[in-house]
Formats: C-alpha cells, structure tokens, sequence
C-alpha cells in the first residue's frame, strides 16, 4: 500500500519508512552505487541501493526507463554538496530496501523531456505515453482544478448539477451535427448535441431555477488550434435574472477561479458594444492588450481617384480603414510582403501602406507606392487624423466591411505579437449590443448567436427591420479568445415565432423542429437567459497552451481522427444491415 506519492515526500519525513510507486524516470549508476529517479503523478524523488540490499540492488541494476516499481525504503536527507534546488523533493532521498518490478517496459518512442521536441502526430499516438510528461500531467491537474472550482461556486451559488441527454433530434446551430442512426427506429437519426441549449431552457420551464452542467458537445465542423469535434462546456442557464445579472455572477465565478488556480487579480470587466469593437479593432473578441487600433478614412477615400480605395469608400457594404503602427517603419519589404500573404488568408486583395520618414517634409517624407494616387491634402488630413510620428507605418485595407475586418483585425494581433507591442499579461472584456442577425454569402439573415436569443425590442420591431435589431447577447472576452457566450433566451411564443419568420423558417417547419419548444413556451415559461464558456479554451488560456488539444486527455487530430485507436473506423456488413443503411460504392477510376 502506498504511503506517500514521489513528489510530495519532504525533509518531514526524514527517518521515516516509506512505500512508493510508479515509474522509473532515470536511472544511473555511480560506482557501485544504484541511483533510480522515481515519478508519478506527482514528481520525483530519488532513491538510492547500495550492494547492502543484494537482491534488491541486483533488481535495481536490471531495471530501465519507465519500469513500474514498488519501492520500499527509509527517508534520508542529502548532504549539503548533493541537495537539488531544482526539485521539490531536492533536499532528501529515499535509501532503498526493497524493489519489485511490477511490469518491464519497452524503449519508448520518445523521451519524457520537456526539452525534446516530438511531432504531435507521435504524441498523439502514442498519447498514454506522452501524458506521463510532467508538462502535460501539470496541465490535466490544472483542468481538474479548475472543474472543481467552478462545480463548487456553482454548488454554493444555488446551481443543480443535471444532466442533459446526448442522443437527441438535429438542430441549427451553425455547423454540422454528427448523426446516429437509429437500429430500433428504421430510416431515423438522433444527432450528438452542439450544445444542451434547448434542454436547459426546458429546465427553466420545469421550475429547476438555476442549473449547470459541464456538459461534452458535439460539431462536425472544420477544425483548429481551439477546435475540436468533442469539446466541452460549461453550460450555465437561470431564471429571473436580467443580462446585467447573469454577466455579474458569471464574472464573478471567472475572478474566484483564476485567483484560486493562478493567484491572478483580473479585477473588473469593461464592457464594449459590438459595432464599437469591429469599428475600432475588426473583431469581436479584441485583445486590448495590444494598443493598436483601427481608425476610418472613408470619408477621405471618397475623394480619391484611385479605385482600389474609392470603390470601397462608396459601396455601402464597403470600409476603408487605417491600422498604424508606432515605431513600424523599420518593418521591412519582406515583413511587408509576409503580411500581405497573410491578409489574403482573410480574403484581401492586397496590402496598402505608408511609412512615415519625416513628418515635417510633409508628402516628400513618406514613403509608398500608393502615394502617387492620392491629393496632398488627403494624405496631409488622414496623416493628422492618425496622429502619425516619424518612424511610423501605416497599413490600409479597402473592401467589403467583413473582409476589411477580418483582415486588419488578425493583422492588429499578427504585428502586434511580432512587434512586441502586447502590454499586460490578462486584459478581460465583456463585447455586448450584438446585432440580432447577419447577412450570409446568399444574402439571407441567419442569427449571429442562435434563434433561441432574445431581441431588445418587440416583436413588430424586429419583423419591421430585422437588420437594425439588437439582441440582449453577451461574450465574455479574455486576450482574444472568446471564452464564453450567452444571451437572455425568448420566453414567450410570438417572439419566438417572429424570429423564426425573419429567418425564413414557416410555422410548418418551426413546429416540426421546434414544436416541442414553442409548446413549452405556453405553459409558463419564465424570463431566463445563461452562459456557456468552452472548458478547454479556458484551461489553454490558464496552461500558456498553444492549442486546445494538449489540454485534452485524448483529443482528435486537425482531420478529427483518432491515431492512437485508429477512429473512425469501418462498421461490417451485419452492423450496417442492423442499422439498414448501404454505402454507396465509390466509382471506379477509369
């Protein structure tokens, strides 16, 4: 029986006996003497056999890396010349008496050293290995962490901890659901939830008042650094709070938890509308630690004969903004075209720009290819507009409004990094006013949330000019990354219906999908609205993580395989006619 974990024995112990076990870490021979680094969960301690314990120093000197051991011996502190500063446990080690070998192991795939760099597509294989890294068990036990934080705010705050279920009917939610066909059903589909939003909401009609859940959602979508196919939610839903309410105790729940894990003061959330974010910083999610913004030159392009800027100028679905850089001009031609590169990802057409050499030379200090297009006085009005300094640049983006966002917005953050220009080490934000619906590439609305959202004004309103509509929306925001979002949902049936109807979804259709819905909402629904935060950006967050998947036990690759199992995989021929479903063969190459 275990007495003690590896890393957690201390000069405290010393004299007494002890029993360990887990893995062997190294081992190293001095002269007869056998040392073995042993590790769990936990860290590492050393401990020492000597030819005294012949049996057991024989088993010492066969064993290798990772052998699982159980060890028995007397805690013993180190000389003076030997402690290690370095480890926890660097001060004492552990005389060993008796060693038996639970398991032998082959030579891994890779070694457990934070300084050896191991492509993904091997950790991922071999994940069980790659998760005894100190690195990535630190990071599991700081996701575990911080559920248990949140479960326990959420306990202590009046939240039922319920269960939603996985099997459920498709629903719209802005990507793919992954289907699950149906053996008892023929010819039917349950889909994998992308959330448990409609659930919740029935349990605020059923009377549950406040509920959470940390809830695995389901999306079959194109895959990123901070995107998987399984992911997981903290799902928050309550009744008879306003947005300004479900905000504060929600913020409140992300304050307690980051000075619980990390020691980390993130003080107050400001709160910014929608349009003031995409105007100033091209995107919903700004980090504000980067002191870049974005400024409107529209009204000065209008007057420029240069179409590339003027066509944008005056499109009313087109924008003409400025991104300065202080202290940017030393960017050179390369980094330029680099960055050109990388706007067209987002799809602009090129990259516009201006370095400011001396402002006092006026046109003759700048220095463009672009200059040749545009009057003297525009450039002398948007160079004051812009507040420019000698050794500034100054890059331009002109299309449509979403593609000039999207592209000067990740530039804002590109150069920003590259530059060293982030300032702060947490800059949290809540963006709120977010509009009701978007425009799509076909030129319908859809909604920019989800239908369920409720509209800031009446339902004669919103069917009378959707585009102008404002939802009672909120994200919370953190360097960024969106970590959350929520919104008030609609409570009552004829709003519900007039969403639907702007949407272009008929009473038919909104009964067969949502009947059971629209049915509830009938029967006393009460005013509630919630909060869902992605777990696994928040821990990336909180690790320093670059993607989601080394904060997932077990996650998919960016094609959303499995390697380690070798998922998905082939169903046979019985399985299929169970479930009556054919494959269509492939045709045959000619």
């Amino acid at each position: 029986m275990r007495t003690h974990y590896c890393g957690t024995i201390t000069s405290a112990q010393i004299d007494e006996e002890v029993t360990l076990y887990g893995w062997v870490d190294r081992r190293r021979d001095h002269g007869g003497v056998i040392f073995l680094d042993m590790r769990d969960r936990e860290g590492i301690v050393q401990v020492v056999f000597d030819p005294d314990t012949e049996e057991h120093f024989q088993r010492a000197d066969r064993v290798r890396s990772e052998y699982v051991l159980e060890i028995k011996g007397r805690v013993r502190a180190r000389s003076d010349a030997t402690i290690n500063p370095n480890m926890l446990t660097g001060e004492i080690e552990i005389l060993g008496k008796k060693l038996e070998i639970l398991n032998s192991a082959a030579t891994p795939p890779f070694q457990l050293d934070q300084h050896i760099e191991v492509g993904e597509d091997v950790r991922l294989k071999y994940r069980y290995i790659d998760l005894r890294r100190p690195e990535m068990l630190e990071k599991l036990k700081l996701r575990s962490r911080v559920t248990s934080s949140i479960r326990r705010f959420m306990d202590e705050n009046g939240f039922l901890d319920i269960e939603t279920p996985i099997l459920t009917k498709a629903t719209p939610e802005g990507a793919r659901d992954y289907l699950v066909p149906s053996r008892t059903h023929e010819g039917k589909f349950f889909a994998l939830p992308q959330s448990p939003q409609l659930f919740k909401q029935l349990l605020m009609v059923s009377g549950m008042d406040r509920y959470y859940q940390i809830a695995k959602c389901f999306r079959d979508e194109d895959l990123r650094a901070d995107r998987q196919p399984e992911f997981t939610q903290i799902d928050i839903e309550t009744s008879f709070m306003n947005d300004q309410q479900i905000m504060a105790i929600t913020e409140r729940m992300i304050q307690g938890l980051f000075k619980e894990v990390l020691d980390v003061d993130l003080g107050d959330f400001p709160h910014m509308p929608y349009a003031e974010a995409m105007s100033r910083f091209g995107s919903d999610k700004p980090d504000l630690r980067i002191p870049l913004e974005l400024v409107d030159v529209d009204d000065l392009m209008r007057q420029v004969d240069f179409k590339v800027f003027n066509g944008p100028a005056n499109d009313a679905k087109g924008r003409v903004a400025a991104l300065k850089v202080t202290g940017g001009a030393q960017i050179s031609r390369k980094q330029i075209d680099g960055y050109t590169k990388f706007v067209s990802i987002y799809g602009a057409k090129g990259l516009a720009w201006i370095k400011i050499n001396d402002i006092t030379a006026g046109i003759e200090g700048l220095q463009s290819p672009i200059l040749k297009f545009m009057p003297e006085d525009i450039i002398t009005q948007m160079m004051a507009r812009l507040a420019v300094t000698d050794g500034d640049i100054v890059f331009f983006g002109a299309d449509k409004t979403s593609i000039v966002n999207e592209a000067l917005g990740a530039l804002r953050v590109k150069v920003g990094e590259d530059q060293g220009l982030i300032k702060g080490d947490w800059a949290p934000l809540w963006v709120v006013d977010f509009p009701m619906f978007e425009e799509n590439s076909e030129g319908n609305l859809t909604s920019l949330h989800h239908p369920f959202t409720a509209p800031a004004c009446s339902p004669e309103a919103l069917e009378k000019n959707p585009e102008q509509a404002l939802s009672i929306a909120y994200d919370m925001v953190l360097n960024g990354t969106e970590l959350g979002g929520g919104s008030v949902r609609i409570h009552q049936a004829d709003m519900q219906q007039a969403v639907f109807r702007v949407l272009g979804i008929s009473d038919e259709e909104a009964q067969e999908k949502f009947g059971f819905l629209l049915d509830a909402l009938k029967y006393g629904a009460p005013p509630h609205g919630g909060l869902a935060f992605g777990l696994d950006r928040l821990v990336m967050l909180m690790t320093g993580a670059k993607s989601i998947r080394d904060v997932i036990a077990f996650p998919k690759t960016q094609s959303a395989a499995c390697v380690m199992t070798d998922a998905p995989g082939l169903a046979d021929n019985k399985q299929l006619r169970e479930l009556n479903i054919r494959l269509r063969e492939k045709p045959k190459a000619e």
